[in-house]
């Protein structure tokens, strides 16, 4: 980090901090397979609780990474998938996937050592 170089100013603080939480990561990495329904995502996510799951859906609807969609029929239905901006992601997801895949068998590698 430069001199007088604030966190907000560095780009990659940024991208961390929209996807910063371990749910939020797994609510991605899970509408990456595709647009789901609320209750999908609830009993696919190990661990998550509706409020949480709501409330991590909103902040990354704020985010503009995933959006909303309610469709008035009886009963009602809200599906949820990434803007095409969240589509982005995916390389990143990509990337870290590769990473940590190597990383776990380096870290296992190590131990045998």
């Amino acid at each position: 980090m430069t001199t007088g170089e604030k966190l907000s100013e560095i780009s990659a603080v940024t991208a961390v901090e929209l996807f910063g939480t371990k749910w939020k990561v797994l609510i991605l990495r899970s509408l990456l397979k595709g647009t789901q329904r609320f209750k999908h995502l609830l009993y696919g996510i190990e661990g998550i609780s509706a409020k949480v799951l709501t409330e991590n859906l909103r902040m990354l609807e704020e985010d503009g990474l995933v959006r909303r969609d309610v469709y008035t029929e009886m009963p009602l239905r809200v599906e949820y998938s990434l803007t095409p901006l969240g589509e982005k992601l995916r390389s990143l997801f990509d990337a870290l996937t590769k990473y940590g895949g190597e990383y776990k068998r380096s870290m296992r590698n190590r131990k045998k050592q």
